[in-house]
């Protein structure tokens, strides 16, 4: 078979495999955050920092949330990580964020973390600084979900079809995953533009 075509096969089966009520519990949350005027702290690495900060314009924008991600500043960042070291650049900004039970995280990370392995570890103490401070947890995630899946209140686990394609496939559903939250009409402030000019 191709590999255009495995891999279109492969998306299939996966949609086929997430979980709704997965999804549905992810949305009570966020709903529920908003109701309280509480804060979402987008976090990820690599791929999963560039879903953080569009995921920040989707759920301000969209849905009139309050939302930030520690991603879309490179000088704190990168002053953090020189200063202080990468284990704790997310954890820190949490804490200098006030993050309170109002609030909760939501992070995008292909193997959740893991301290034994030595994974994401900068993920791993921000979610533990999120469960001290009382915040909620939200996650989309592939593999098993190592240490996220274990501590979230709300996860998605990507379900795994092809183990050469793991990376690739959690990324995308990421994608799919919080636009699909985003869209949801209980959440949904702002009609996008598209569906406006398609709609007038």
């Amino acid at each position: 078979m191709p590999y255009v075509e495995q891999y279109l096969k492969e998306a299939k089966t996966i949609i086929n495999g997430i979980k709704p009520q997965a999804i549905e519990e992810m949305i009570g949350i966020v709903l529920d955050v908003k109701a309280k005027r509480g804060r979402l702290f987008f976090l990820g690495v690599g791929g999963g920092a560039g879903h953080a900060s569009h995921a920040v314009n989707d759920f301000r924008k969209i849905c009139g949330i309050e939302s930030y991600t520690p991603a879309d500043n490179v000088s704190e960042l990168t002053a953090r990580t020189n200063d202080e070291g990468w284990d704790t650049v997310y954890s820190e900004w949490l804490k200098d964020s006030r993050i309170n039970p109002d609030d909760a995280i939501f992070v995008f990370s292909v193997g959740g973390g893991s301290r034994e392995h030595n994974i994401s570890t900068n993920l791993v103490a921000a979610m533990d600084v999120a469960r001290d401070a009382g915040a909620r947890i939200l996650g989309v995630v592939g593999r098993d979900g190592g240490y996220l899946a274990k501590l979230a209140d709300a996860c998605v686990i990507v379900p795994v079809v092809n183990p050469e394609t793991v990376t690739p496939h959690t990324e995308s559903f990421q994608a799919v995953v919080w636009h699909l939250i985003v869209a949801d009409p209980r959440l949904m402030r702002m009609k996008n533009k598209w569906e406006s000019v398609a709609a007038a």
